[in-house]
């Protein structure tokens, strides 16, 4: 797909905004089952769902409060808590609907064999089943920074639309993955391998001026750079630091969609020589 060609942006966006519009409720109730299924019969149930990434972050803010001790400059408008976990929970829903989508297809091939079964709502409800954990976690740095700082800086205001944007995104990269998790098996694996390498390349534990001046383009090239510093802005710095950030990523954002879903829609038609 050319991403500069409008007529076919706004076709394939159409296309995968109706599909979406018709059967959400179904996409709503795959996901809701897509939560509790994963974790039946489990003494906490779907509270695992929420349990795994506060852990997670538990983790992570033990490791660089207590251990290594990194603390944020004099003049820090919040603490490093708020500094981490706005760069980092947008990342974690992110890899979730990512590896969420790599396997939606071969998991349920019995569905895709289905004529009449619309099989574009597969990774869509694994994105869907991705934002509870993420949700969870917003409330908590919310109800975090109210208690700390005794109020919120008015770019909270703008997290919906932070948030949408990034919904967006997971959509289309979720479908981009789901297609091509079924003709190459490896990606699975690979996306394991990134979750682990790619949290360290963003700059969500770390200030950019804290990386060395050669290695510091590598934080632009990153495209989920641009996701963590916008989220950076509304909750830890109360400003739009950088305009032209926000600019990118919801470019990006709204690019990457229509890219994943007319690569769905290419490929769908040959999934049953590959299932």
């Amino acid at each position: 797909m050319n991403p500069l060609n409008p007529r076919l942006y706004w076709r394939t966006t159409q296309d995968a905004v109706g599909l979406l519009a018709r059967h959400r409720e179904l996409a709503w109730e795959l996901a809701k089952r897509e939560v509790v299924d994963r974790y039946v019969g489990q003494t906490l149930g779907a509270l695992w769902a929420v349990g795994h990434p506060l852990i997670q972050i538990g983790v992570y803010l033990f490791m660089f409060l207590f251990v290594f001790h990194v603390n944020m400059p004099g003049n820090s408008p919040r603490d490093y808590t708020v500094y981490l976990l706005s760069g980092l929970i947008p990342w974690l829903g992110m890899l979730d609907a990512m590896q969420r989508g790599t396997s939606s297809l071969t998991a349920n091939a019995n569905l895709v064999k289905q004529v009449v079964f619309p099989i574009e709502l597969l990774p869509i409800k694994g994105v869907v089943a991705a934002m509870l954990p993420q949700a969870v976690a917003w409330l908590l740095l919310t109800g975090y920074v109210l208690l700390r700082t005794g109020g919120l800086p008015w770019t909270f205001s703008l997290m919906p639309l932070l948030i949408a944007l990034q919904f967006v995104a997971m959509l289309g990269i979720s479908m981009g993955m789901a297609i091509v998790g079924a003709f190459f098996r490896d990606l699975r694996e690979v996306v394991q391998v990134f979750s682990i390498i790619g949290v360290f390349l963003m700059p969500a534990f770390y200030l950019p001026n804290m990386v060395p001046g050669p290695l510091r383009p590598l934080l632009y090239l990153n495209p989920f750079s641009y996701m963590a510093w916008c989220f950076q802005d509304a909750c830890y710095y109360g400003s739009i630091s950088r305009p032209w950030v926000w600019g990118v990523y919801a470019a990006l954002c709204m690019l990457i969609f229509p890219a994943g879903c007319q690569l769905f829609f290419r490929l769908k038609h040959h999934l049953g020589d590959v299932l």
